[in-house]
């Protein structure tokens, strides 16, 4: 029973395995694959609508600066008598300053018209100044800066969605490349293998080996059929994992095309040199979004406490119009039309203890205080974890060097003992251990590597340079 599921396990993989290789092959390189994710991916297309909003709410703040009409209107007729009628438009112009501009005319008429009012036509310009709450930075000042602080925050907090995509889609396709290298490998063994069986087979049939040099020679082709199941697996659970990546230009996922192979070549060009640490440190400190994200938090945060510092001062605002009537002519001004047509006052309010104001400003100078500490800690973890990777990447490099002439070595002891064997001085025993050998260098080999390119990555991953 043991015997038929191991036979059919065989006969589905070569099946599987025909079907890998007879496919036309299409290298899908590294350059490719990060271009597709930045394109089409659904993630580092809400980056971008994370910009989008922000630049939105600009918008929205700069609705506070729009210029404004208003029109009242009132009128009242009783008994057949026009009491009174007041029309009133205005236009008011918010500026970026502690003052605002505005103009109306006025149309009143009436019996009973309040003495207040001037009768008929009249018109005014006037200006409304806070002298000081108000007067450095207002709501809709405050607002707009951090709106602006907020956009630039926003472009950050996009580089850092991307930052980790990236990492993250690196990784995952040098895992793919190395589970495809490491089934070809197993495959390649497994073709001489069975080469080796024939061969010897036909030996035992002329009478120049053993029965047992047979059952050698087939036990090793077993086990390699086993590792190439067990590698082919790994492949497709690679490949599924890659696919997670790839969405078309209409917003659709779809499966990595059986076609696809990685690049190989530039999978063992692993010896490129590292750029010297002080090049990622002092490239974190000035360009690392999630640090930019923090100081922008920290530079909003700023204005929050300017504008709280407004509630330790009293309200005092200055209102004045020039009068004139009819409509309003700009030729008549004058020193003596200022004293004769006018309307001024001001309003004045201030709390004697001032004690919601002092705890509010308190509160944000608590906050920045915290940003502060919390940017301070996240710029001693980043600095660490860019040493640890920058380290680790050497160190990894250092190990494939020995590696790689273990490697070398190891198979030229097989070619040595597979020679030896042929003169009849070797068993195959000896080479079946050569190459049991030489295919676990092979194995970590492509673990070492996978871990280097992982390791070199992160070191840009964590500087935010991805």
């Amino acid at each position: 029973m043991i015997y038929y599921i191991k036979l059919l396990i065989i006969i589905l993989v070569i099946s599987l395995v025909t079907k890998h290789s007879l496919a036309q092959q299409t290298t899908y390189s590294i350059e490719s694959f990060i271009s597709d994710i930045k394109q089409y991916h659904p993630i580092a297309k809400q980056a971008d609508i994370l910009v989008k909003k922000a630049s939105a709410e600009i918008l929205s703040t700069k609705g506070s600066f729009d210029p404004l009409i208003e029109i009242d209107a009132l009128q009242k007729t009783f008994d057949g008598k026009n009491y009174y009628q007041y029309s009133s438009p205005e236009i008011k112009i918010p500026t970026n300053l502690p003052l605002d501009f505005k103009a109306g005319i006025e149309t009143n008429d009436g019996l009973y018209l309040n003495p207040e009012y001037s009768k008929g036509k009249s018109s005014y310009v006037g200006v409304e100044i806070a002298l000081a709450k108000g007067f450095m930075i207002d709501k809709r000042r405050a607002a707009l800066k951090q709106a602006q602080i907020f956009y630039s925050q926003s472009e950050q907090e996009k580089r850092i969605i991307i930052n980790n995509l990236l990492f993250e889609a690196y990784n995952d396709y040098w895992q793919w490349t190395g589970a495809y290298k490491q089934f070809k490998i197993y495959s390649k063994f497994l073709e001489n293998s069975n080469t080796r069986l024939r061969l010897i087979k036909l030996g035992f049939t002329n009478g120049d080996r053993s029965e047992m040099d047979t059952i050698e020679a087939y036990n090793q082709v077993q086990n390699y059929q086993l590792l190439e199941t067990e590698a082919l697996m790994k492949l497709k659970s690679s490949e599924y994992q890659l696919s997670t990546y790839l969405w078309n230009n209409q917003e659709k996922p779809y499966l990595l095309p059986e076609n696809y192979v990685p690049d190989t070549l530039l999978f063992f060009n692993q010896t490129s040199s590292l750029l010297p640490i002080d090049y990622f440190l002092m490239q974190s400190d000035s360009k690392n979004p999630l640090i930019k994200s923090y100081e922008s938090k920290i530079e909003a945060l700023n204005i929050e406490k300017r504008l709280k510092f407004q509630n330790l001062l009293p309200y005092f605002t200055v209102k004045a119009n020039v009068l004139s009537k009819g409509y309003y002519e700009p030729k008549k001004l004058d020193g003596a039309y200022f004293d004769k047509n006018y309307k001024w006052g001001f309003d004045f309010k201030m709390p004697l203890l001032f004690r919601e104001g002092r705890g509010e400003y308190n509160k944000a100078k608590l906050k920045i205080k915290e940003a502060n500490l919390e940017l301070a800690y996240k710029r001693v973890q980043i600095e660490n974890k860019i040493k640890y990777y920058h380290t680790e990447s050497i160190l990894l490099n250092q190990q494939l060097n020995k590696i790689q002439s273990i490697y070398s070595n190891s198979q030229l002891l097989l070619k040595n003992e597979e020679l030896k064997f042929a003169q009849g001085e070797s068993t195959l025993f000896l080479i079946n251990s050569r190459e049991n050998k030489i295919l676990e260098v092979a194995q970590k080999q492509i673990e070492l590597i996978v871990k280097y390119k992982k390791a070199n990555y992160a070191v840009n991953w964590i500087a935010g340079l991805l």
